[in-house]
């Protein structure tokens, strides 16, 4: 996405390119793929750009739901928190459209942090936090779906802290607030890894995800498969049911990406009249 680059107008552009050109793909291939677009973020701006092209690639182009970066400045986190009001218009139209952002940093200019190996995973724990730190934010918008791949990040292994911060805080049990409107995807590269999450975190909050070719390309010598073959974890996780997979693989997408379901509903072949 690069929002850290260049102004906000350059920023417009190239997500509406970038979105044409996601467009165009799905319309090649509508049995292998929907859209979902790149919102047109700048360090220090408001999201109005944002609501905009959201709402442009969701009634004209048919896309199920949106990127979100919760820190354009790429790796300096300049913005205020996705808990802040800054941020309030965005989710107004994301549940009058009713679809959901999936929330993902894009590149690292800070030398501090690897973009892949720690961005993205920062990224994704700082975010949860702040969400326990402001429950408000679901009271104002009950409908609000967001997502975090990779697993969460740092979330499954410390969820003991946060279940224990968020006491602290005075704040409800987590799977009566956070885990109503917040989910995980399934981007994680070992199975103790996703043993873990699908241990910790309900199985209703984890959507399939695999990145094929993603963060690791490379294939793992202790298994002989690729890192980022994600099926196969999920396939292996024992104590997983085959409805649990299912659940996992299609029908928790289905219920989060809502607007999926009518797409592939209106794809799929009628029956003859004759």
């Amino acid at each position: 996405m690069g929002h850290h680059l260049g102004t906000l107008e350059k920023s417009e552009e190239w997500s509406v390119i970038a979105n044409d050109l996601i467009a165009r793909v799905c319309a090649l291939y509508p049995d292998n793929f929907v859209g979902v677009c790149q919102l047109p973020q700048s360090p220090g701006k408001d999201v109005g750009r944002c609501v905009k092209e959201l709402e442009r690639c969701v009634v004209e182009l048919g896309f199920v739901g949106c990127n979100l970066n919760p820190d354009p400045s790429g790796g300096y986190w300049t913005d205020p928190p996705m808990t802040d009001r800054h941020y309030y218009p965005l989710y107004e139209k994301l549940c009058e459209l009713d679809v959901p952002a999936m929330i993902h940093v894009s590149s690292s200019c800070n030398p501090c942090f690897h973009h892949t190996g720690a961005h993205y995973l920062n990224g994704d724990t700082t975010v949860f936090m702040q969400l326990i730190q402001k429950p408000q934010l679901f009271k104002d918008f009950p409908q609000l779906k967001l997502i975090i791949p990779h697993g969460g990040g740092a979330v499954p292994y410390h969820w003991g802290r946060y279940r224990g911060l968020a006491q602290d805080m005075g704040i409800a049990r987590l799977e009566d607030t956070l885990l109503q409107n917040v989910f995980f995807d399934s981007c994680v590269y070992h199975q103790p890894g996703i043993d873990l999450l699908m241990k910790v975190v309900p199985i209703e909050n984890v959507l399939f995800g695999s990145e094929m070719i993603g963060a690791v390309k490379g294939i793992d010598p202790q298994t002989g498969f690729h890192f980022d073959d994600t099926k196969r974890y999920v396939m292996a996780t024992a104590y997983l049911s085959d409805a649990q997979r299912h659940t996992v693989f299609s029908q928790n997408a289905l219920r989060v990406y809502t607007r999926l379901g009518g797409r592939l509903q209106r794809n799929r072949p009628q029956p003859s009249s004759n």
